[in-house]
């Protein structure tokens, strides 16, 4: 079932906006004391909507205290108790338990099978609007439009955009250590809408989304060989990129999605090539003298960083996008592997083994500024949320038994202050952050 039939819905602009309102968090260092947001109960017309109300309220405040940057006020403080959208909020009693922000809401039934939900995001201490919004949609598609609205919170407090009507694809794990089954999951970015892409009798590796379609590309083990296929994720159709006689990994789609770049290995060397997709052309881009791998375009499409060991020991390379200016930028203690490019252009994330140890970090494009923000008995394969100030990452820790420990997804913020687990049925590795939802 296509994703725009099955999660269609109507945006509108519900109140005029005033044209300056002074709240606004800054995002860029820790936050050590999340802000303070009233968010009522969400004002049905019914029982029915005031059950939908209530899941809806469930899930914005989730999204929202999971990012670390809000807290949600405990409704039992509340002074003035709020009847309806178009009630005036009474500024003094919410000033008076310190909520910086309070949200206004209500759901009401638009037909027999739509919902129509209503949205206002007050300044508290400035008195001000700062969004009013409306939304009418089927009412299976409730838990979307919550992720909508929280997106639409953090933005407007944030000035970034947010990342909560995104998905996750990720590689879930069972069995034992010696014959382990490996199969492509999806889910919402919460964890939420969990579902299976292939049965597990080919063993899968890193898939990855592309940056603006609903589609990955991930390597299969369907034969001897490894092959890498283009799975659209809407209508279920998979496309075979190209068999080579060698062992191919690590793809990843170009900022336009009209080109892969995957590593090749043969005859004991790696080597980077770009594809391009309509035409199925290669071309080599690293020349055959080392093992270079887990290549990453840079947001506008013009660099390239990529891990090879050419130096000695595994390091940190940035080139043009034809493969010219090679030149290091890690030098830190230790090896560094799977670069990633932030989709905002201004760091790249990366995995680094040190001291027994292995840590996720990211430094600016340059090598400078180098920063740890995890650490674990293994940490590996960051990847960034669309807004480029979450990274994903999976983790397995010692346990009592190294080979049979828990293998998790976590994400992290840019801070580094706001580490959390995400949930999911079985062992995670390998995750996969789309761009927001069309």
């Amino acid at each position: 079932m296509k994703l725009r039939g099955f999660f269609a819905f109507v945006l509108s602009l519900l109140f005029a906006v005033p044209a300056r309102a002074e709240l606004q968090i800054d995002v860029s260092g820790g936050i050590s004391n999340p802000l303070p947001v009233a968010f009522p109960v969400m004002q049905g017309t019914d029982s029915e909507t005031n059950d939908y109300g209530e899941k809806i309220r469930e899930v914005v405040s989730a999204d929202l205290e999971r990012s670390g940057l809000f807290r949600i006020i405990p409704e039992n403080s509340y002074i003035q108790q709020l009847k309806g959208i178009n009630d005036q909020p009474a500024f003094n009693d919410w000033k008076a338990i310190n909520a910086n922000a309070l949200i206004q809401s209500a759901v009401s039934q638009a037909s027999p099978t739509e919902l129509k939900v209503e949205m206002r995001l007050w300044d508290v201490f400035a008195e001000e609007q700062m969004k009013g919004q409306s939304f009418t949609t089927t009412k299976n598609n409730w838990r979307r439009i919550a992720h909508v609205i929280a997106d639409s919170i953090y933005e407007r407090l944030t000035g970034e955009k947010g990342y909560f009507d995104t998905r996750i694809v990720y590689v879930s794990e069972t069995g034992p250590a010696t014959r382990r089954i490996k199969r492509l999951a999806i889910m919402d970015q919460d964890g939420e809408n969990h579902k299976f892409l292939t049965s597990g009798s080919s063993l899968v590796l890193t898939p990855r989304f592309s940056p603006n379609l609903q589609k990955i590309t991930y390597l299969s083990y369907a034969g001897t060989i490894p092959k890498v296929y283009i799975l659209d994720i809407e209508s279920g159709r998979q496309t075979l990129v190209g068999n080579f006689p060698g062992m191919t990994f690590a793809p990843v789609f170009s900022p336009d999605s009209s080109k892969l770049l995957f590593s090749y290995a043969n005859e004991g060397k790696t080597n980077i090539f770009e594809m391009d997709l309509k035409t199925r052309k290669t071309k080599r881009l690293t020349a055959p003298v080392a093992i270079d791998t887990s290549p990453s375009y840079s947001p506008d499409g013009s660099k390239i960083v990529f891990n090879s060991d050419r130096g000695g020991n595994q390091q940190l390379y940035v080139m043009n996008a034809d493969g010219s200016d090679i030149h290091r930028i890690s030098f830190g203690s230790g090896r560094y592997a799977t670069p990633v490019w932030s989709p905002r252009g201004d760091y790249i994330a990366f995995t680094k083994m040190a001291n027994g140890q292995f840590y996720i970090g990211v430094m600016y494009p340059d090598g400078s500024g180098e920063r740890l923000l995890a650490s674990g008995y293994l940490v590996e394969a960051p990847v960034w949320a669309p807004n480029g100030r979450v990274l994903m990452f999976f983790r397995q820790d010692r346990g009592t038994s190294r080979k049979n420990a828990p293998v998790k997804l976590y994400t992290i913020d840019l801070t580094g202050y706001n580490e959390r687990m995400v949930v999911t049925p079985a062992d995670a590795s390998d995750p996969a952050w789309s761009p927001l939802l069309p």
